[in-house]
């Protein structure tokens, strides 16, 4: 007898737009949270003990606001927006104030990505105003570290990450390109590593492992491609992931690197064991594209969420720890 499939255990109404960009923030206050970010500007916080939003910002002029994070606790928030700033954001006693911002000139899709160098300090990463450039800035300093720019013609930077492993003496960052290529930058050398074509389409997503050296990413292809770093710091193409109908808005792995989200065009979330990247379960509620997903952060694993954010304008969260899930 078949396992009927998986529901969430609940849902989030009432954001009035599409949901673009998701983000924890469990450990450090009074109650969990879940900031999103939508189409019309807005980013709510959701408190996830009452299941409502406990305050809604706006700082982005009615703007679509397509990433959210936080840096060391949920007080300072970072939020990008489709009016090319970045807005750094203060909510400590009940705040709701914008005390700095930063322009990128970027029309794109790209969201920006930080890293944290020292308690305090970031490099922050965004698609730069020239179509395939990436700059990096040091907060809350606001000083521009490098531009990277790819000698070939790659087309539009759509995704990045910045990283740093033990074995590397400072900060890498991945881009994925719109010609589908993948490349690894030294950002202190402000030089390219590596290099690798992954897709034949537009790199739409990317999520990296830093402890296995290993990474995936999507496109609007049915397939997500697997690739690994060797110890030359060489991108190695590895296995693909077929999927059953095409297109990945976002990839997550899950804080323990054992279960990898995926959010797809098709309005389904798939979850994957990362370790092998064998289908775990297809998770189906929304009636539009799954444009995001996140794994909460949550001390005790026993409440620990995954949350899926649509074009449907609605949230979803499950319960994908205590249990693993199968296919139904």
């Amino acid at each position: 007898m078949s396992r009927s499939p998986p529901s969430p255990v609940y849902t989030l109404r009432g954001a009035g737009a599409p949901l673009n960009t998701l983000h924890f923030s469990c450990t450090d206050v009074d109650y969990p949270l879940l900031f999103s970010g939508s189409g019309k500007g807005e980013i709510h916080m959701w408190n996830l003990n009452t299941r409502r939003a406990q305050k809604i910002l706006e700082g982005h002029s009615g703007n679509s606001v397509i990433w959210v994070s936080t840096l060391q606790t949920a007080s300072t928030l970072i939020s990008q927006g489709r009016d090319m700033q970045v807005c750094l954001w203060d909510l400590t006693e009940g705040r709701s104030d914008v005390v700095d911002s930063v322009w990128t000139g970027s029309v794109g899709f790209c969201q920006c990505c930080t890293l944290e160098m020292n308690p305090g300090n970031y490099l922050l990463a965004f698609a730069g105003e020239q179509t395939e450039e990436i700059k990096i800035m040091e907060l809350p300093s606001k000083t521009l570290v490098c531009t990277l720019v790819p000698d070939a013609k790659l087309g539009m930077v759509m995704c990045i990450q910045l990283f740093q492993t033990d074995a590397t003496s400072g900060p890498l960052l991945l881009a994925g390109y719109e010609d589908g290529s993948l490349l690894l930058w030294d950002v202190t050398q402000r030089s390219t590593v590596s290099s690798a074509k992954a897709h034949p389409e537009p790199v739409m997503c990317l999520t990296f492992d830093t402890e296995r050296l290993r990474g995936i990413s999507g496109s609007s292809e049915k397939k997500l491609a697997s690739w690994a770093l060797d110890r030359q710091q060489n991108l190695q193409l590895q296995d693909c992931v077929t999927l059953v109908n095409p297109g990945v808005s976002q990839l997550c792995l899950r804080g323990d690197h054992k279960l990898l989200a995926s959010a797809g065009w098709d309005h389904r979330v798939r979850i994957f064991g990362w370790k092998k990247l064998q289908p775990l379960a297809v998770l189906k509620y929304h009636t539009d594209m799954v444009q995001s997903v996140a794994f909460s952060d949550h001390q005790d694993p026993r409440q620990r969420l995954l949350a899926a954010g649509s074009k449907d304008q609605r949230i979803s969260l499950w319960s994908v720890f205590s249990e693993e899930p199968k296919t139904a």
